[in-house]
């Protein structure tokens, strides 16, 4: 009866050893399969991020440079905008029409129309 309980047992463990060893090799696979999606989705946002922050750069450069020509002409025309020549006005104006249109997908939701 001892060794039959015993048989009983090392049968049964033995099953059991499958079935464990069955579900490590289907959780590695599901930790290999979640770490690419991660590796995949780091990616991306390193991609976005480089992005974001190239246009970041491009729009402080711009507002800058429209700080400079505010600046420039306020200083050269005593801040009456109202004595700036048409045609400066309109060389502004083009500028920050560009600069709108360039970065239209940004300023949406800063802007309201």
């Amino acid at each position: 009866a001892r060794i039959e309980d015993l048989t009983a047992k090392i049968e049964e463990l033995t099953a059991m050893s499958a079935r464990l060893n069955t579900e490590i090799k289907n959780h590695e696979k599901e930790v290999a399969k979640n770490q690419e999606a991660l590796d995949k989705a780091t990616a991306i946002r390193e991609k976005q991020l480089a992005e974001f922050n190239a246009e970041e750069k491009d729009l402080l450069e711009s507002i800058s440079a429209l700080k400079a020509a505010v600046t420039v002409l306020s200083k050269h025309h005593g801040g009456a905008f109202l004595q700036v020549p048409r045609t400066h006005l309109m060389s502004v104006a083009a500028i920050v029409q560009y600069q709108l249109r360039k970065h239209a997908s940004l300023l949406q939701a800063v802007l309201t129309p």
